[in-house]
């Protein structure tokens, strides 16, 4: 099932919360004040339980929607190493990492509203049926209130649709995208867009129009009710920020899809 967004308001949803014992990780107190929707690591590609309840707790002083961000367990590789998991494994590690996260919300006076994977396994879900099928049957089990974030299309989309769950679709402002709808690998040029002008015209671009130029300069449809700022893009405060005015300035209301 889509999600239903109002035509004049967009979610800003950010990858928070990635912070691990000692290492720290972006600014999320500085972020949680720009966006609507929070993607919180579970412990399994980053975070910490001292760092889950943090982000509960600001997730809840700032009114922004909570959402799981479960990955592969890889936190040495930061989830983005792409892993053999089998579809079983990746159910019974969402569950792990969906139920710890909902229980501290609880505790910190909020609740989870929304799942959306991590990194590798994120990229995975498109294109595997049976992951996807084994994600969101585990998740419909959990809670079927809960809203699925991912691309406009794919496995995860059909699968989601299957299950009964709401589906959002997000469009990434900080990333380069390709003819074929994918996201350009990280290291090539213009895959990561550090540039606060660049990546508000590119928000604008979304929001006004559902789509975006890839790097060919070909047009790629979106059509997103969320728009992501990875927190821990260099210079990601003041991206968020730049965007979240642009937006604003054009008339959108930052609103949860959630």
């Amino acid at each position: 099932m889509p999600a239903e967004n109002d035509a004049n308001s967009i979610d800003l949803n950010s990858d928070l919360g990635e912070s691990f014992g000692a290492w720290r990780l972006g600014d999320d107190a500085a972020m949680f004040a720009l966006v609507s929707s929070a993607n919180i690591a579970c412990g399994f590609h980053a975070g910490d339980p001292v760092t889950m309840l943090a982000s509960a707790r600001l997730a809840a002083g700032h009114g922004v929607a909570l959402g799981a961000h479960p990955g592969y367990r890889d936190l040495a590789g930061f989830g983005r190493r792409a892993l053999d998991t089998s579809p079983v494994e990746i159910a019974a590690e969402l569950l792990v990492q969906l139920g710890a996260l909902d229980g501290i919300a609880r505790a910190a006076g909020t609740k989870v509203r929304y799942v959306k994977a991590h990194g590798a396994l994120y990229h995975r879900l498109a294109s595997d049926h049976s992951a996807a099928h084994a994600f969101v049957e585990a998740l419909a089990a959990f809670d079927p209130a809960l809203t699925v974030l991912g691309p406009p299309s794919g496995a995860i989309a059909r699968g989601a649709d299957a299950a009964g769950l709401r589906y959002a679709r997000e469009a990434f402002v900080d990333r380069g995208y390709a003819a074929d709808g994918s996201l350009l690998p990280r290291g090539e040029p213009g895959a990561v867009v550090d540039d606060p002008a660049a990546a508000s015209d590119r928000a604008l671009e979304i929001a006004e129009t559902g789509g975006i130029t890839a790097d060919d300069g070909s047009r790629v449809e979106l059509d997103a009710d969320s728009l992501c700022l990875h927190g821990d893009t260099p210079g990601a405060v003041a991206i968020a920020r730049a965007v979240r005015t642009a937006l604003e300035r054009a008339g959108f209301q930052i609103e949860a899809f959630a």
